[in-house]
């Protein structure tokens, strides 16, 4: 018994093709079983015998006997027809053909893919196989007793492969593919890679992609396509393909210059443009793009270097044209410039083909406007007398319209800046004037605005700043520099420095102050008290050197010399003639003393000193002035004994008097009684309102005595005395201040009743002591229209009233 593992369908297509071969292999082979060429081939089984058909020269081969020998099977895929498949048939040698045999088969896909009969053995494939999705099946076949079920043999497992047909076109997974090279790339450049697969062919290859054209130019053409094509089969007839494509992108390079759109632009501009401002932009273009495009604009040539600048747009690429300095129509009408524009970043690749810059003439035309007048001078400064007479001219402004116009100008003060109105100016030539008088010692510098306006457009003004500074005459006198006060002792000597006098000058001298001293001439000849001059020292600066030249002021022994240095004392000392003053015989002594500057003209004015005599120690140190005077007489001892017995007195008559009064006398009023019986309200003279203000008390701190403080306390200042006639509520005031302030009072209300209500109030009188009605003839429905806050308040009311009515 053979097994037959080709198809009948196969054998049947085939046989035409196999047919010379099978009968060469007979002929070549005529006593070898029919075995296949590999081990895919089945082998022959028998149950009792071998093979003994060999030639007598051949060696008798011997093989161990069993059922079958076999272990594969072959079928296409993707084969399909009207009935199942004849894959193979199973036959044992222990089948006598008596169908008591039962072929049993099982494993992958048995009963579902493949179904074998169980009478003649034959395996169908009942599905259409895909070799892609499972390349072989592992089965078992069994023959048992159809009766019995028992095994006739051992189990025997074998495979069934399915074989390959080219039912499958290479693919690119990866498609479609995008790259990018530089443009101006070598041939060769490396551009991609693709890869095809196939599930025919695990080991189909890649594809590599390279550049074939030279100078491949990004500007003419930016984006190629390219179709790729994979064939199986080396490309032979009935062979399966696949495409996809492949975009590739020249990247951009720096190879072209920018170029201006014009070699020419024009520009106009009015003369009074800001600075800063822009006044036309250029433009080089640049077929690059990116950090390649990228320019760098310049003023390379022209008048106008100075007055424009250019600078780069970031976004625009363009280049903006500014005013650097202020333009005047006047002065020149026009400018020339030559600007550049260069690559920033170039590609040395290509310094080859010339520079990458390009240059281009910009002419600026400016335009008249009308200009606000100008000054001559950007400030002004004028120096008047402070004793210059009103109407006298202090200087003069000037100012012109500088357009072609010359419109005329007229001047004005700027109030604001003149408040006290004291100077004016002439409209039409611009001459200040002294409107009121001027004090350099009220105020040495005045700034005043003056204000040019066109007369043809009045809305062209120009301001200038002019300050005037006053100068110093000499009209103030010299004066004491303080009220002095000199004391002298009794026991003092003769030409003794008694006190020393300083003056003052509100006026300014260019060489300083020198003051001159005297005496009145009727006392020139006092015999009590003289002064003296305290001079300073003078140096002068000769050939670069300082020495002393002589005692200011007199240096007409001195050669002229650039300055001079003048240390002027200007004290004066004044000192005693003589001893033995007596507070006795003169306590006091006024002495007058003029005092003269050195100014043109001369000014002088008289100060009195006051020299007062004291007792001093022996060492000159002042112990009293004229207290002493009186103790010294009987009268005034009998007078001080008389005061302390006094004070002894009243200080015993006080000491018994308790501080805190009795309980049935603690009230929480003061009252005043009175014997008599005023007049009413027309008598103002029988009350005296002093009374209120308790006088006991004004002086001092009066402590309370209706309870008796915890802490002692300081007693504190107590407020002046209110007049008398005041008012009684500011009084009122008064005292409430105080008691509010009062860091001994007691921490609980004392009630004040006063019988004043005031002037007068639209309010009326708050008493209800002359009230006619009652709380029930009030009605408190008001209380809840004044808001959420006395809300709670009118509802207490209402509940009261509903109440009473129950």
């Amino acid at each position: 018994m053979h097994l037959c593992t080709m198809p009948e369908r196969l054998t049947e297509m085939l046989m035409d093709t196999w047919t010379p071969l099978i009968i060469l292999w007979i002929t070549v082979l005529p006593s070898i079983y029919m075995a296949p060429m590999n081990q895919s081939q089945v082998l022959p089984s028998g149950s009792s015998t071998g093979l003994k058909r060999l030639n007598e020269e051949q060696r008798v081969l011997h093989r161990s006997k069993r059922g079958w020998v076999w272990n594969q099977m072959f079928v296409l895929e993707e084969f399909s027809g009207p009935e199942p498949i004849l894959v193979g048939r199973l036959h044992t040698d222990l089948d006598p053909g008596s169908s008591k045999i039962k072929y049993i088969l099982s494993g992958d896909g048995a009963g579902t893919i493949f179904v074998i009969n169980d009478k003649t053995g034959d395996i169908h494939a009942m599905k259409r196989l895909d070799r892609e999705e499972k390349a072989e099946y592992t089965l078992t076949a069994q023959a048992v007793d159809r009766d019995t079920n028992q095994p006739l043999e051992p189990p025997s497992e074998f495979i069934i492969k399915v074989q390959d047909i080219n039912d499958n076109a290479p693919e690119f997974v990866e498609g479609p593919y995008h790259a990018t090279v530089p443009e101006m790339s070598l041939v060769g450049t490396f551009v991609t890679k693709v890869t095809a697969t196939d599930a025919d062919d695990p080991v189909y290859g890649n594809t590599i992609i390279k550049t074939a054209l030279p100078n491949m130019d990004r500007e003419a053409k930016e984006e190629y396509f390219v179709v790729i094509q994979a064939k199986d089969m080396g490309g032979h007839m009935g062979g399966l393909s696949g495409t996809t494509t492949v975009t590739i992108t020249l990247s951009d390079v720096n190879d072209n210059p920018p170029k201006f759109a014009q070699s020419l632009y024009h520009f106009s501009v009015m003369e009074d443009v800001a600075l800063g401002e822009p006044i036309g932009r250029v433009k080089a273009n640049d077929l690059d793009i990116g950090e390649n495009a990228k320019s760098s604009y310049d003023i390379i040539e022209g008048d106008g270097m100075d007055i424009f600048e250019i600078t780069t747009d970031a976004q625009t690429q363009d280049g903006i044209i500014r005013v650097r300095k202020p333009l005047d129509f006047e002065t020149k009408k026009s400018y020339t410039l030559k600007v550049e524009a260069a690559n920033i970043h170039i590609d040395p690749r290509f310094l080859s083909g010339g520079p990458f810059k390009d240059t281009a003439t910009v002419k600026i035309v400016l335009e008249d406007a009308d200009e606000p007048p100008v000054f001559s001078s950007p400030t002004y400064l004028l120096e008047v007398h402070e004793n210059a007479a009103l109407n006298s001219v202090l200087g003069q402004v000037t100012a012109h319209d500088p357009d072609v116009s010359s419109s005329p100008i007229r001047f004005s003060i700027d109030r604001h800046t003149d408040l006290e109105r004291q100077f004016n100016i002439n409209a039409e030539d611009g001459k200040i004037t002294l409107a009121t008088p001027l004090d350099r010692e009220t105020s040495t510098w005045h700034n005043i605005t003056i204000v040019a306006t066109e007369t043809r457009n009045h809305s062209q003004v120009s301001r200038v700043p002019v300050a005037i500074k006053v100068l110093d005459v000499n009209d103030n006198a010299p004066e004491f520099a303080s009220e002095h006060e000199a004391f002298l002792c009794e026991n003092g000597k003769p030409g003794q420095v008694i006190q020393i006098v300083s003056a003052v000058d509100k006026d300014d001298p260019k060489n300083g102050h020198y003051f001159l001293y005297s005496l009145l001439p009727e006392m020139v000849n006092n015999p009590n008290f003289t002064i003296k001059k305290n001079e300073g020292e003078a140096f002068l600066c000769q050939h670069e050197e300082i020495a002393v030249c002589s005692r200011f002021p007199g240096r007409a022994e001195a050669e002229p010399c650039a300055v001079i240095f003048a240390f002027a004392d200007n004290t004066l000392s004044i000192l005693a003639k003589h001893s033995g003053f007596s507070r006795q015989k003169q306590e006091v002594y006024l002495l007058p003393i003029v005092i003269s500057d050195g100014g043109t003209p001369p000014m002088s004015s008289t100060g009195t000193l006051t020299i007062r005599v004291c007792g001093c120690s022996s060492d000159g140190t002042v112990t009293s002035c004229n207290a002493e005077a009186y103790l010294h007489s009987p009268c005034a001892c009998g007078a001080l004994f008389a005061v302390i017995v006094v004070l002894f007195v009243t200080l015993r008559r006080h000491k018994n008097e308790p501080l805190i009064i009795k309980d049935d006398e603690d009230v929480r009023e003061n009252i005043i009684r009175y014997d008599d019986e005023g007049g009413g309200e027309e008598d103002t003279e029988a009350f005296d309102i002093a009374t209120l203000q308790n006088p006991d008390g004004i002086n001092g701190f009066l402590p309370r005595k209706d309870i008796k403080p915890d802490l002692q306390f300081m007693p504190r200042q107590g407020l002046a005395p209110v007049p008398n006639g005041v008012d009684v509520d500011e009084f009122i005031n008064v005292r409430l201040h105080e008691a509010d302030n009062d860091p001994t009072a007691p921490p609980y209300d004392s009630i004040q009743i006063y019988g004043y209500e005031g002037k007068g109030s639209a309010a009326g009188s708050l008493s209800s002591l002359e009230s006619s009605t009652s709380d029930s003839d009030q009605n408190f429905d008001y209380l809840s229209e004044w808001g959420p806050r006395f809300k709670r308040l009118g509802e207490l009311y209402s509940v009261g009233e509903s109440d009473k009515e129950t």
